[in-house]
């Protein structure tokens, strides 16, 4: 018995040794549960000071990847969101200003975008709460009308 213990053990050990290794989570994703895709730009502090990125698109209910890497590990636990779905003509947005522009982008500094080119949007607060990993929803419940922006 104790033999063929062994050898049972030893099967095992080199079936979990062939698992593949799963990292643990660590970005940010906005899941969009509306019928249209939405078009999604995030604002962050960064080590130099803040930025802004866009677009990614989620489609109909799936997410996008909008931040790789651990969120607690950020300067602060705030990314700002702001999304557009242009089928509707909504937008999830805020009062927390950042810039923007039409094209895809990656934009250091909030102030003085209409001076700089660039267009100055309404972002809302994400509140990560210091986790590893956050998931936002859009939902239609908080789709703004574009002309309130």
């Amino acid at each position: 018995m104790p033999v063929r213990f062994a050898f049972i053990a030893m099967i095992c050990l080199s079936l979990f040794a062939a698992l593949p290794v799963v990292a643990a989570k660590a970005d940010l994703r906005v899941c969009n549960q509306t019928e249209n895709p939405v078009a999604i730009a995030i604002g962050f502090k960064a080590e130099n000071g803040w930025q802004s990125e866009g677009w990614w698109v989620a489609e109909k209910e799936s997410c996008a990847l909008v931040f790789n890497g651990p969120l607690n590990e950020q300067p602060s636990q705030f990314f700002y969101l702001h999304a557009v779905d242009d089928v509707s003509g909504g937008v999830w947005g805020g009062r927390i200003y950042m810039c923007t522009r039409d094209k895809a982008f990656t934009i250091f500094g909030e102030k003085d975008c209409l001076a700089r080119g660039y267009e100055r949007t309404g972002f809302m607060e994400v509140d990560t709460e210091n986790n590893t990993d956050w998931t936002v929803q859009l939902t239609e419940t908080d789709l703004q009308p574009l002309e309130t922006q």
